[in-house]
């Protein structure tokens, strides 16, 4: 047979696996911790963004009351202090001190008091990091804020910084289940409005630092509650609010799901590859998110994943010195919700019943510790 031809295994053993795979389900799940590789550095690069347009990557929440934020790209006068970003900038509009650029404004005005516009980042998670950004407050008759929330799990829970220009304060603050349980931490500080400042939080496991214009004024706050999670830009009520000079310099998480394939690999020399499907977006075929090697051209193996998914099955294969197991990955509910593809060096005598048994605690052992989707990702 040839060595990626795949056949779905006997009915008797399908059944058996799946009864398995069932009772896996009432063990405690635990969630797969994401562990990190060499940092990097990311930067909102706003010179090539629409004007009037929110940027793509971000997506507009608001916290409590009332609608979300409009948040959108204008021209504003921003001081070089800091490189600007893209060289696709018009010219300096005063010898090169000032320059009319593109900049990130929240500009919509509810009155509202438990009314907080989010404009989220979507398209990365962080764990430990530090964000330098510039934020200027414009106006607001309720409130004048500028804020940037952090290791945020949704638009209930997470934590933020938020300079008051009302207040002349620079606070931190946590939002859990929709309420703010803690804070405020911070100090009174004049923060003039009109003009742009410097915010900068460091996160590094469960301690805080804030700055504001280069001076520590959040020092060493230890919070625990959220160890991860998306960074995004915060106001409060009808606060009109520039963002600009960007940067995030972070430690990337690795995907769970390749966190665990790099640890069994280790763990079991027999192994020869270990890959992880997901269904794909919008029911398109699958996805393959975590393997032995970074980047695979893997089409029949996404094919035969497709199949496990669909028909909650398992398939085998047999080729030259090698045995392949292809089993669904079950969600709390028992359904199958991805899929796992072991790949096992063969032995004299083996057989499609023994490369099942050989396959099945490793799949059990993953099983164990994801409950959904979300779980092998973050």
């Amino acid at each position: 047979m040839d060595w990626w031809a795949t056949k779905p295994c006997l009915p008797s053993l399908t059944c058996y696996a799946a009864l398995q795979m069932r009772s896996s389900l009432s063990c405690c799940a635990l969630v797969l911790m994401a562990s990190v590789t060499m940092g990097a550095e990311l930067k909102f690069d706003l010179g090539d963004a629409k004007e009037n347009q929110t940027p793509p990557g971000f997506r507009s929440v608001v916290t409590g009351q009332g609608k979300p934020g409009d948040w959108k790209i204008i021209l504003d006068d921003v001081p070089l202090m800091l490189a600007p970003l893209t060289s696709n900038l018009p010219p300096a509009s005063v010898g090169g001190v000032v320059t009319k650029r593109p900049v990130l404004a929240q500009v919509s005005q509810d009155p509202a008091d438990e009314h907080f516009p989010l404009l989220i980042y979507t398209n990365e998670n962080f764990g430990d990091f530090t964000l330098t950004t510039r934020f200027k407050i414009v106006d607001g008759k309720e409130e004048q804020m500028a804020g940037v929330a952090f290791r945020v799990q949704d638009e209930r829970n997470y934590y933020y910084i938020r300079a008051s220009s009302l207040g002349n304060t620079f606070y931190f603050f946590k939002y859990e289940k929709g309420e703010r349980v803690f804070g405020p931490v911070g100090s009174k500080v004049e923060i003039t409005k009109g003009v742009w400042h410097e915010m900068k939080i460091e996160c590094k496991g469960v301690e805080i630092n804030g700055y504001l214009d280069g001076k520590l004024v959040i020092p060493g706050l230890q919070q625990a509650t959220f160890p991860r999670g998306k960074i995004g830009f915060w106001t409060k009520s009808d606060s009109v609010s520039y963002f600009a000079d960007t940067k995030i310099v972070y430690t990337p998480l690795q995907v769970p799901a390749q966190v665990f394939v790099r640890d069994t690999l280790k763990k079991y020399p027999r192994l020869l590859d270990l890959r992880v499907y997901i269904p794909g977006a919008e029911s398109k075929g699958v996805r393959l998110i975590a393997s032995k090697e970074d980047k695979v051209a893997d089409t029949d193996g996404e094919v035969t994943a497709a199949k496990v998914i669909q028909q909650a099955a398992i398939y085998y294969a047999k080729g030259m010195g090698s045995v392949i197991v292809t089993m669904p990955l079950r969600d709390r509910n028992g359904e199958a919700m991805g899929a796992v593809r072991v790949v096992m060096k063969s032995f004299p005598g083996q057989t499609e019943q023994n490369a099942l048994a050989r396959a099945q605690p490793i799949v059990h052992e993953l099983q164990a510790k994801v409950q959904t989707v979300q779980d092998l990702l973050e």
